[in-house]
């Protein structure tokens, strides 16, 4: 197919926003209180409502309902916490900073989440683990089965990271409500957005909703009386206007993004130097926040993403330094490369595709057919772009 290329501009991902978002916005605004007002507690009882759950606490981002997390199971110095290393920084710097030691578990490379397996020889090799941290990586849903059985054995909490799997399902169930706890980003490009950041902490047990509420809001036991120490973790009323109109569109938005997804895996099925993400199960039906393509190499991924670029078409690692390999917890922790190579692999060869429900058909078959391209004349060889590889990962990094 043809398009004009001065006319093209394909970006990895793009908020919906339409006028009923900002007339909500608009609403709140001039009718409510810009703090805790009306939107937010029919934010919160709607996504609850969604995930099914008992409780969710809204949150100014998804790191703020992380830490909110880890203070309400009591997380202090010397606990661990075992977490993929293939997930963003939030997921284990939340616990860090109350004094937790990360414990980086392999993860599976048929869908780049937490490998049981490896999950369960830790825990067993491991003292004061206090809770395990899996994440829906990109949208697909962790295998959660062996995850709570092995902690109710173990008495250990498990918190969902589902920041970005909105309404993925496991086992019939939407991921969030199966751990003790699950958190939720409204960060601008997840699968719904608060129009800025945002987040949510979704659970079915009352005392820990409790301490996330209070813990949100300075700690606050009356107006001015305190029994905890608090951050200013709150979501903004207009946010969470935004948001309650968002949300109803979310699985509408889902199963295009499921379509889309289901499109680029046909149109890419015959090459064979390129890995498509795990597809939806009878367990498992992800929401593909993102469309993740593996390649051979670091190389060949890397001259790809420079030559897509070069298309006007942005491509993305979703990421590539694993947390283990992070400047600031090498450091600390002296993790060195070798420790989880599956991991580390992952890291250097994933490459993320444009994916948003707004994204057209023509657009999706476009960017394949750059990718076809790409390996027919055998780009990934011409020194050229090898160099473009190169500097296009140090962008990113």
């Amino acid at each position: 197919m043809k398009i004009k290329r001065e006319n093209l501009m394909i970006p990895l991902s793009k908020p919906v926003i339409n006028p009923e978002m900002i007339e909500a916005a608009i609403n709140s605004l001039q009718n409510e209180k810009l703090v805790l007002g009306e939107s937010v507690f029919k934010f919160e009882e709607s996504f609850a409502k969604y995930i099914g759950v008992k409780h969710a606490v809204s949150t100014n981002s998804g790191t703020s309902a992380l830490i909110l997390a880890f203070n309400a199971i009591r997380i202090m110095k010397d606990n661990s916490i075992i977490v993929p290393s293939a997930t963003f920084v939030s997921t284990v710097s939340s616990a860090m900073l109350l004094g937790a030691n990360p414990i980086f578990a392999e993860i599976t490379l048929n869908n780049y989440t937490i490998d049981p397996n490896h999950m369960a020889e830790l825990i067993y090799k491991r003292q004061n683990v206090k809770a395990v941290v899996p994440v829906h990586l990109y949208g697909y849903p962790a295998e959660l089965d062996p995850i709570m059985e092995l902690a109710e054995e173990k008495d250990i909490y498990v918190i969902e990271d589902a920041a970005q799997a909105h309404g993925a399902r496991y086992g019939g169930r939407k991921v969030g409500s199966i751990g003790h706890i699950g958190i939720f980003s409204f960060y601008s490009i997840k699968n719904i957005t608060v129009g800025g950041d945002g987040g949510m902490l979704v659970t079915n047990d009352e005392k820990i909703a409790t301490i996330a509420r209070k813990v949100r809001d300075c700690g606050r036991k009356g107006k001015y009386s305190y029994d905890m120490l608090g951050y200013v973790f709150r979501l903004n009323t207009v946010n969470a206007a935004f948001g309650l109109v968002q949300l109803k569109y979310l699985d509408q938005w889902n199963k295009r993004r499921r379509a889309i997804a289901a499109l680029y895996d046909k149109l890419l099925s015959d090459l064979d130097e390129v890995i498509t993400p795990p597809k939806p199960s009878q367990t498992k039906e992800p929401v593909y926040h993102l469309y993740v393509i593996r390649l051979k190499n670091e190389k060949v991924r890397n001259a790809l993403g420079a030559w897509l670029e070069d298309q006007s078409i942005q491509a993305l690692v979703h990421y590539p330094i694993p947390l283990h390999l992070q400047p600031v917890i090498k450091k600390l922790y002296g993790f060195k490369e070798g420790l989880l190579p599956k991991t580390e692999l992952w890291a250097k060869t994933v490459l993320s595709l444009p994916m948003f429900p707004e994204l057209k058909d023509d657009q999706v078959k476009y960017i394949t057919e750059k990718i076809h391209e790409f390996f027919e004349k055998k780009i990934y060889e011409e020194r050229e772009w090898v160099k473009k590889g190169e500097k296009w990962l140090q962008k990113l990094v």
